[in-house]
């Protein structure tokens, strides 16, 4: 069959690929999510594993990547740091996807490329043993070697002022499919305020760079309300919420319908 990936299709699509940041290792959370209708139109067509700022590390990379695999939706392994040897990790795990923090400069963007492919399009060392795991249907061998040289999906973060600097030189390197924006240390890299008026031209910056170049243009959202406004501007990606988030408030708010309190500004009715 014809390598492809969940995140691949869904960007190809009219409508943005919806997603979610997954925190917590756990194989459990992920497929709660993921598994059975969405009861929506749509569906999270990719999930961020992150092992920068969650409680992951490449100990759980097997296992979840293959877990969300199993349910038609993309891995996509944020690494701690943009090093060759921790996208290799990610990757022979069975990511389709790889995102790194803090790209700076079209240098760092070249490398990243370059760490993600074998010879001779790049210099990923070989080894893909349990890679394929988590692609159904792609066999083993030359149909995941092959296949996962163009397949596989690379993103790398814009979230420092001399990225915003340079993310015209960052857009035109080739190989990298997604710019991904992270608001809040964008917000802090550049010593603004998350929001304003600065912050919100460097995020329109990043976003017009991208479809100049023929790249996507992502953005994490803290809520859904969040990812509709950036829907409607034209991102491509859009992670929705964290694990974490929707758990904690999910809770909490059912802490104060039990109490008799307002939820969201009104009293909660039913389910």
């Amino acid at each position: 069959m014809s390598f492809t990936t969940a995140i691949q299709q869904s960007l190809k699509g009219p409508s943005p690929a919806f997603g979610f940041w997954l925190t917590l290792p756990s194989a459990a959370v992920a497929k709660t999510i993921l598994h059975g209708a969405s009861g929506s139109s749509t569906k999270f067509s990719w999930v961020l594993v992150d092992a920068e700022h969650g409680l992951i590390s490449d100990t759980h990379y097997y296992e979840l990547n293959n877990a969300v695999g199993s349910e038609d939706a993309s891995p996509i392994v944020r690494v701690p740091c943009a090093e060759e040897w921790m996208i290799k990790r990610a990757l022979d795990a069975g990511a389709h996807g790889i995102m790194t923090p803090m790209c700076h400069s079209e240098i760092d963007a070249a490398k990243i490329v370059s760490w993600c492919r074998y010879p001779p399009l790049g210099t990923r060392g070989y080894g893909p043993m349990f890679a394929p795991h988590s692609f159904p249907g792609v066999n083993p061998g030359p149909e995941y070697d092959e296949g996962s040289q163009q397949g596989v999906t690379i993103s790398v973060q814009i979230e420092s002022r001399l990225g915003v600097e340079n993310v015209e030189k960052i857009a035109a390197t080739s190989g990298i499919d997604v710019f991904f924006i992270g608001p809040f240390d964008l917000s802090k890299q550049m010593g603004v305020t998350r929001g304003g008026e600065e912050h919100e031209a460097a995020i329109q910056r990043i976003l017009a760079a991208a479809h100049a170049n023929g790249k996507k243009a992502a953005i994490f959202c803290t809520d859904g309300n969040d990812a509709r406004m950036r829907a409607e501007q034209g991102f491509d990606m859009i992670s929705v919420n964290t694990d974490v988030g929707v758990i904690r408030a999910g809770m909490l708010n059912e802490l104060k319908t039990a109490n008799g309190e307002t939820v969201n500004g009104g009293k909660r009715e039913g389910y």
